[in-house]
């Protein structure tokens, strides 16, 4: 059913060491097909957010703020938040948020290679 899974144990089998790259998507594919729904529901919570905050800022209604944002990129919404920030074309332009989620996001990917290795 996974491809990934069944490549690394082809691997493993042979004792060759895989490059980092297969190696991270092997932890986030096994991570996955384990905790799908909890990737799913954040994905979508992130991403619902992003429109409500874009909704509140056109009726000039109390914003969701920044933190929360950052939170939900944070705890693994980073793609519901790309997604949600492209789609509905949302804080694309604000340099300052910008550099603090990519910060998340080099954080994220560090600790996944960290994990990996």
């Amino acid at each position: 059913f996974f491809i990934i899974p069944r490549i690394q144990d082809m691997f493993v089998s042979s004792d060759i060491q895989l490059p980092f790259i297969t190696l991270l998507l092997v932890k986030i594919s096994t991570w996955l097909i384990n905790y799908w729904y909890i990737a799913g529901i954040v994905l979508i919570i992130a991403f619902f957010f992003f429109g409500v905050d874009k909704l509140k800022s056109q009726l000039n209604s109390r914003r969701i703020s920044e933190k929360a944002l950052w939170f939900l990129a944070f705890i693994g919404g980073s793609a519901g938040c790309l997604f949600g920030m492209h789609f509905f074309r949302h804080k694309t332009k604000k340099t300052s948020f910008q550099i603090v989620f990519v910060g998340i996001l080099a954080l994220q990917i560090a600790l996944v290679w960290w994990l990996a290795y």
